[in-house]
Order: structure tokens, then sequence, then C-alpha cells
């Protein structure tokens, strides 16, 4: 497997994962204060854009490293849910790294 596949997928977990942020904190303000209401739709729609690369990039790489299907689900779930993707993306990171052509790979730290 190509590293770009692995770093595409990176790039848009953490940057799907902070829009999601973005998008509970203008929730917030939306409901909670009565205000915000345009750049919450902004904000969503432009996560929503995100969220879809994301899960093509996701689906990629779940398929070049032959994952499960319900690891697979895992993986494209974890962008609606706020703070999962950094848990998950460092989680796809250390099994996949292996997998990278070109790459040293890692040895896991045994303590």
């Amino acid at each position: 497997m190509k590293r770009s596949v692995l770093t595409r997928y990176r790039v848009m977990a953490y940057v799907t994962a902070v829009m999601l942020l973005i998008l509970c904190v203008c929730m917030v303000f939306k409901y909670g204060f009565d205000t915000g209401e345009g750049a919450t739709l902004v904000v969503s729609q432009v996560h929503g854009v995100l969220y879809i690369i994301y899960l093509v990039f996701a689906f990629d790489l779940g398929s070049k490293a032959k994952w499960p299907v319900g690891k697979l689900l895992w993986v494209l779930v974890s962008g609606t849910i706020p703070t999962a993707a950094f848990f998950v993306e460092r989680k796809v990171v250390r099994e996949v790294e292996p997998l990278v052509e070109g790459g040293a790979a890692r040895q896991p730290v045994k303590a």
C-alpha cells in the first residue's frame, strides 16, 4: 500500500474531527444562546462535504488494508462522533503503518 493512502486518510480524519468540534460549538451557540444561525449553517455544510471526502478516503484505506466490515464501519462512523476520529486515527495508523510500502515499519515498544 502506498503511503499517500494513509496520509490522505490521516489528514481528512483530523480535518473532519476539528470541523465536527467547531460544529458542536456552533450548535451550542445556536440552540443555547439563539445566536450564530448563519455560522452554524455554513459550518454544517462544510463539515458534510468534508465528511463525504473522509468516507471516500477511509473506505479506500480500509479496502487496501483488507479490514473486516465491522472495523471499516467503525472507522467510517468515527467521523460523526466528536473526538472519536482523533483516537481512531491513531489506532488505525499503528495498525496500517507496517503495511505501507517503502516505509520503515515501526517496531512496537515493549515496556
